[in-house]
């Protein structure tokens, strides 16, 4: 049992002392914040636009199947997005780019998740602070216009243009609503009136008083579909399980969640629980009797060397309102109308600064005399036969 099923999701005696340690980790946070803001301690300003997504509590709370959803938007929209996650636990001082061929145990599942999704469409770096990991991410892929970063609520030296803040609060997720160490918040509600947008992911109606909360919009998890480990293509409805002995495998962390995700379904069976960090090997599932073994995707991802066919991953969408998209594609477009942040982009080829030629409303890089054009207010930094400025 988890330190946080002992006593995160109650109110005990322990919490007498523990209350005083969760008033000092607020105090500390927002001195730290303070000093950032008073420029006592240097930040870090991209050249490209930032938007945070972070979860209030030390739980997903849905910020992943949001980032998913947010960067697709993106690309549909022209941008081409890179994505920075935590990870690293052995090394979190190093960045490093997330594959399909990661090792789960040091890249997460969640960032395998979100690397399998993109594939090449968008790259995911992993790495301990954020501003270090977005540079690292930017040195390698220039061509990036926007940055989406995954924990940044708690690092305030990586400027940001929009905060985003998950705010889940179901039991399993918002436990005793106390800060930590006494509680699994990261921080409290009063932080979500300076935020620039509040997603909900809870379907019970709130006790509180959200009048002062930034703009807030609901999000719904949706787990429609299901595919075969062995064989992706082969995707089902997740109503054909129903009638099928079901073994289900999920994380510490994921397990109230997961079965309560499955009774919505309609779906029962016996649930495996294990560690974040558990490596699966062929005899976790050796013993199986079960038709079908349904993990989610994050978790199937790291069998990918283990020959069962019985293992199925289910995949989570999000859902939410395209006012809060409208509102992230307006504050982006606020900052490219900015000549001197357009001219800080750097060129994807030769990695010199790029030149905003208003007149003709491109970006050109005078060594290689490559031109990028800006459309709808997007800078394309993708090398393109097209690019090359006439003589």
């Amino acid at each position: 049992m988890k330190l946080s099923d002992l006593y995160w999701h109650r109110i005990t005696p322990l919490h007498i002392l523990l209350w005083p340690l969760s008033l000092l980790f607020i105090v500390f946070m927002r001195i730290r914040k303070l000093c950032y803001w008073l420029d006592f301690f240097s930040s870090v300003r991209l050249p490209v636009p930032v938007i945070v997504i972070d979860s209030i509590t030390i739980e997903d709370g849905g910020k992943t199947p949001l980032a998913i959803w947010l960067v697709e938007k993106l690309i549909a929209c022209g941008f081409c997005p890179g994505v920075i996650a935590e990870g690293n636990l052995d090394n979190p001082s190093k960045p490093e780019a997330v594959t399909l061929l990661s090792d789960p145990t040091t890249a997460g599942g969640k960032a395998l998740l979100m690397a399998n999704r993109f594939e090449k469409n968008c790259p995911v770096w992993i790495g301990g602070n954020p501003a270090n990991v977005a540079r690292a991410l930017l040195k390698e892929h220039p061509d990036c216009n926007v940055i989406i970063c995954t924990y940044g609520l708690r690092y305030p030296r990586l400027e940001r243009d929009f905060e985003i803040a998950v705010a889940d609060f179901n039991e399993p997720s918002y436990g005793n609503g106390l800060l930590l160490p006494a509680g699994p918040l990261r921080v409290s509600l009063k932080r979500l009136n300076s935020v620039d947008a509040v997603v909900v992911n809870c379907s019970r109606k709130l006790r509180f008083d959200t009048s002062n909360w930034a703009p807030t919009y609901h999000m719904k998890l949706i787990g429609d579909t299901v595919y075969n480990k062995s064989n992706p293509a082969a995707c089902q409805l997740t109503s054909s399980l129903k009638d099928k002995q079901l073994h289900a495998v999920a994380t510490y962390d994921n397990a109230q969640w997961f079965t309560d995700f499955l009774q919505q379904l309609g779906l029962q069976g016996k649930l495996q629980t294990v560690a974040e960090d558990h490596r699966f090997i062929e005899q976790d599932f050796s013993a199986v009797q079960a038709d079908t073994i349904l993990m989610l995707e994050e978790n199937a991802l790291q069998c990918y060397d283990i020959s069962n066919n019985k293992i199925w991953a289910l995949s989570i969408e999000a859902w939410v309102n395209g006012e809060m998209q409208a509102q992230v594609i307006k504050k982006l477009r606020e900052r490219f109308a900015d000549s001197e942040v357009l001219n800080e982009m750097i060129c994807p080829h030769c990695k010199s600064q790029l030149h905003h030629l208003e007149n003709e409303n491109i970006l050109i890089c005078k060594q290689d005399q490559l031109a990028f054009p800006i459309k709808n207010g997007i800078p394309n930094l993708q090398l393109q036969s097209r690019n090359k400025l006439a003589a």
